[in-house]
This record gives C-alpha cells, structure tokens and sequence, in this order.
C-alpha cells in the first residue's frame, strides 16, 4: 500500500510543496554599524541606513494594507496583481 501523505504518489511523480511568498527588502546604504532586521506578515526586510530601513517598512506596510483590501493573502494574488500593488505604493516606477 502506497502511503498519499508525501513522497512519491502512485505514479511516481514527488508532491511539490511550494513555500509562502514574501517580499524581501535589502538596503545597501548602511554604513553606521547597525544591522537593521525587520520581520512582518509577508516581508523581511534587511540592512539599509535607519532612513531607508524606515522607508521599506513603509512601502511594505502600504503594500499589505492593498493586499487586505483586496480581501485576499500574498499567495492568492497574481503577478500583475503584485505588481498593480507594488506600482500603487510607489515600489515600481
């Protein structure tokens, strides 16, 4: 008997389980010494001078405030979704 929790199914294909999408922030201008980390619902942001660290949880809680009114999750929304969004708060020109 073949077991359809994971591994290889009846056909021998392998599940594939895909992660959760998130966004990644990388600032580049940090040269105080800090390193700046900042964790929320659907982003991680990285590094960056206090101002541009401050500026990506910005662009990001923007982000996620569209995200909720569109009543959906990041995983749920398309690429030109995402990028509607990303446009919207000023993270794309």
């Amino acid at each position: 008997m073949v077991s359809k929790r994971g591994g290889k199914g009846s056909q021998g294909k392998k599940k594939v389980r895909r992660g959760r999408r998130w966004l990644l922030g990388l600032g580049l201008d940090g040269a105080d010494g800090h390193v700046r980390i900042t964790r929320g619902e659907n982003f991680r942001l990285f590094g960056g001078s206090r101002e541009t660290h401050e500026h990506m949880q910005e662009k990001v809680i923007r982000f996620n405030e569209e995200v909720a009114k569109r009543h959906k999750t990041l995983d749920q929304l398309t690429k030109p979704e995402i990028d509607d969004i990303a446009h919207k708060v000023g993270m794309k020109d």
